[in-house]
């Protein structure tokens, strides 16, 4: 087979791959590193795209959009349960009555 149809064939698996891999990034707990992995093989595929055109390039384009979006909202969601370990971690309530009894 024609090595230059591989590789298109190959990109254009590669943008549908990293548009899977963003919407898997989306998943509660464990979606972190399905977004780091579409971010990665986008980069693969973009470094292909210089030289061919690729058909499946929006696929691409949505991929990154999406696992960026879920890699920043989880990202945030693990600061915000560190930090909120950290300030209430004296493991009892975080509520506290001081009034007098």
């Amino acid at each position: 087979m024609n090595p230059d149809a591989m590789i298109k064939i190959r990109m254009l698996k590669g943008s549908l791959r990293c548009f899977a891999f963003g919407v898997l990034g989306l998943i509660p707990l464990i979606g972190l590193p399905f977004a780091f992995a579409a971010l990665w093989i986008s980069g693969r595929v973009r470094a292909k795209e210089k030289l061919y055109w690729n058909a499946a390039r929006p696929y691409r384009i949505w991929g990154v959009i999406i696992a960026a979006a879920g890699t920043l909202f989880w990202f945030l969601i693990v600061v915000l349960i560190a930090y909120n370990a950290i300030n209430h971690g004296s493991g009892g309530s975080a509520c506290y009555y001081h009034g007098d009894v």
